[in-house]
């Protein structure tokens, strides 16, 4: 197949490059500058270097501006956030391109922080302005990079649970993993959670400051890991380009542990995740409960034929952007649809009934509805039935219900 397999870990900070099968990487700051006399536009240090020489003017926390709706003006024209990160990914992609005399792509997998329906919007859009076709291009969270990229690894890696620590300026965060075998399925269960004790990168520019952020994680560290059994530890962000500074935090981690610093993981997962995409089957047999997919399964029941059966709608483990279907049916003297959502925990499974408000009263079996399904997040379903009528008998209705179901 052509075309480059690309993992993109996107952030208002860096932005980190990975291709498949490809050991060369690249670390970019997330800016953008135009120069003032001409459209031309750079990216990362370049920007920064046109600036510096008052010859351009430059726009940072680009994902920030998108999420806000904000705008910069520049040589009198106005660019909103969405315009600005469009031309950022254009030079990102611009990087492996050039380097592996690639003009096509493949596969486009962008990792994000947080994963939201608006900021997953914009990168489609951005998927347009750069001529990939949408189902080309995924995004995904850390978490879910973060377990591509370790199911990727030889299996001793991760036996048991894997822990991985994220270090940038301001944030730490923390990620743990459990593969988990059953008789019907296998199930990768990941989880986070953002630490209190973030701290500003530049502490460490001092000696003082060093054993001070060293403490801290120690601190983390003996609190997240006693009492469980670790076959491997990873360490990733910019915190941890170097780890000379943090000598009893490696002390403590590598105790009886595996331990990787790998700058760039969340980049390499997403194009292991791209590398998989193209598979006519999946490499990883894994029902994934992480961010970005579903934790529960949303179902009704039909009669098809004679038969009366469960239809699946959403399962565990789908992608709840990706997540989206339109049937059509049939209503045997019904006044409401019922859905069944089954939590992971069966005993909290509920059903949810929507009315049919508004709907014409027909004779059973002379209402045909159409029923779209989509996600707003991994916890809410959103739902829209329109009245479809029966042929020429019974025409179709202006009726429409839309309703949230929190999941």
């Amino acid at each position: 197949m052509d075309g480059l397999v690309i993992g993109l870990d996107l952030n208002d900070d860096y932005t980190r490059i990975s291709c498949y099968d490809e050991e060369k990487s690249w670390t970019i700051p997330t800016v953008i500058c135009r120069k003032k006399q001409e459209e031309v536009w750079l990216a990362g240090e370049e920007a920064y270097a046109c600036t510096l020489v008052g010859e351009g003017v430059i726009v940072d926390k680009l994902l920030k501006m998108v999420r806000k709706d904000g705008t910069s003006t520049i040589g009198g024209i106005r660019y909103t956030g969405r315009e600005l990160l469009n031309l950022f990914v254009r030079k990102m992609l611009e990087y492996p391109m050039k380097e592996f005399r690639e003009n096509e792509v493949d596969q486009l997998v962008i990792s994000l922080q947080q994963v939201d329906a608006k900021m997953t919007d914009t990168l489609m859009y951005c998927a347009d302005f750069l001529g990939i076709p949408r189902e080309k291009v995924h995004v995904i969270s850390h978490m879910e990079s973060f377990v591509y990229y370790v199911l990727s690894q030889k299996k001793d890696l991760w036996t048991n649970q894997v822990g991985l620590f994220d270090l940038s300026n301001q944030r730490l965060c923390y990620y743990e993993m459990k593969v988990q075998r059953g008789l019907r399925r296998n199930m990768v269960q990941a989880d986070s959670e953002n630490m209190e004790e973030a701290f500003n990168l530049d502490i460490l520019d001092s000696p003082s400051g060093s054993r001070l952020a060293d403490r801290i994680l120690c601190s983390c560290g003996e609190r997240l890991l006693s009492k469980k059994l670790f076959s491997s530890i990873f360490l990733t962000g910019k915190g941890f380009d170097r780890t000379d500074w943090a000598g009893e935090f490696m002390k403590l981690v590598c105790h009886r542990k595996k331990v990787f610093a790998e700058p760039v993981l969340f980049a390499r997962g997403a194009a292991y995740k791209g590398a998989d995409c193209r598979q006519s089957a999946t490499s990883y047999p894994y029902i994934f409960i992480c961010e970005g997919r579903l934790k529960t399964e949303v179902s009704m029941r039909v009669v098809r034929g004679q038969k009366e059966g469960s239809l699946v709608l959403a399962s565990y483990g789908d992608n709840w952007y990706e997540s989206k279907s339109t049937m059509d049916f049939i209503l045997d003297d019904q006044n409401e649809i019922e859905f069944t959502i089954t939590p992971l925990d069966s005993k909290k499974k509920k059903l949810v009934r929507i009315p049919l408000t508004g709907f014409p009263k027909r004779p059973p079996r002379t209402t045909r509805i159409q029923m779209s399904l989509a996600f707003l997040d991994e916890r809410t379903m959103v739902t829209v039935i329109r009245d479809k009528g029966f042929g020429e008998l019974f025409p179709a209705s202006d009726a429409v219900i839309k309703q949230e179901v929190t999941l």
